[in-house]
């Protein structure tokens, strides 16, 4: 009897101690392992994704990782791709992947593109605005937002330079200390990653796109009057968009007043009065590449054709 008391409580005791040692929770390393392994193979909203990301937040709520793979699920799920058929030779800044023309010689521009299903893209940005709000100072968990709603808004940025005007807003305005996995984040670092978006609006051709450049430029000059970048920026809007050489010479001069030798504000002026036909102008532009240009080949061009322009041999 004794014996069988012994095996019994044995019994209970493994019933109440099996079950919690069953339910042992995961690190935050082997979840993070395991989903960075489970990404690599199927991408970021793969098989079994998104039971290890209810399984790793149920642990973890407030892990970033998470939270980020979170965003990232329902981002990639909402997307899919298309080849479509365009008139124009350029597609949001890039070449076609094919190009036909029919019995009339008429051409058509395949490119592929992104289309987005409403309702994933929605839970998508309410994934980020969480990540956000519990990171409000990890820099890199705004970018994937704005990055996001660049890629959904293509053409038509509002949203995306919406964000990015209050984050250059919040930055200016409260000074965060701002943190990123892994990049030290610098005023250059802030400087570098804004100028980015701009580069990329321009580069999209379309006139809304070309607006959110001048917008977000002249946003950050609002704060940072003197910065280069900016100013070579509203100086290449107001001549290359607006075709008003005025306006842009009063930003190149504004450079060069600040950087003698800015090698992108001389350029722009030689470009400008050479297609303006002022050869006078463009004799004295070219004079300071030959002087400042950052390369041989840059001051040796253009001291040629400044010796041609002066009808030397």
């Amino acid at each position: 009897m004794k014996k069988l008391n012994v095996i019994i409580c044995g019994l209970v005791l493994a019933a109440t101690v099996l079950p919690a040692a069953a339910q042992t929770t995961d690190t935050r390393e082997s979840y993070q392992e395991r989903y960075e392994r489970m990404v690599q193979k199927g991408g970021a909203s793969g098989l079994g994704i998104e039971t290890l990301l209810n399984r790793w937040l149920a642990d973890y709520p407030d892990d970033a990782d998470a939270l980020l793979g979170k965003f990232l699920y329902y981002y990639s799920k909402s997307q899919s791709s298309q080849v479509v058929a365009k008139e124009q030779k350029k597609f949001l800044g890039q070449e076609p992947v094919l190009s036909l023309a029919d019995s009339l010689g008429k051409v058509s521009y395949y490119f592929e593109e992104l289309f987005y299903d409403e309702a994933l893209f929605s839970r998508a940005l309410r994934e980020a605005d969480k990540m956000i709000r519990t990171y409000p100072d990890r820099i890199d968990l705004r970018f994937y937002k704005i990055a996001a709603l660049t890629g959904y808004e293509k053409e038509n940025p509002d949203q995306a330079v919406a964000e990015l005007r209050g984050l250059i807003d919040y930055n200016a305005m409260q000074h965060p200390e701002w943190t990123h996995p892994e990049y030290q984040v610098t005023d250059d670092f802030f400087v570098a990653a804004i100028q980015e978006y701009c580069v990329t609006f321009y580069r999209y051709g379309t006139p809304a796109s070309h607006e959110a450049f001048r917008v977000l430029a002249q946003r950050m000059l609002d704060y940072y009057p003197d910065n280069i970048i900016f100013l070579n920026d509203m100086g290449s809007y107001y001549f290359a968009v607006k075709k008003d050489e005025k306006s842009a010479l009063k930003y190149y001069s504004r450079v060069l007043k600040l950087k003698k030798d800015d090698n992108t504000a001389i350029r722009s002026c030689i470009l400008m009065y050479r297609t303006s036909k002022n050869v006078k102008q463009e004799k004295k532009y070219l004079e300071m590449m030959a002087k400042y240009g950052e390369s041989e080949s840059d001051r040796k061009s253009s001291q040629v054709r400044l010796d041609y322009l002066n009808g030397k041999k």
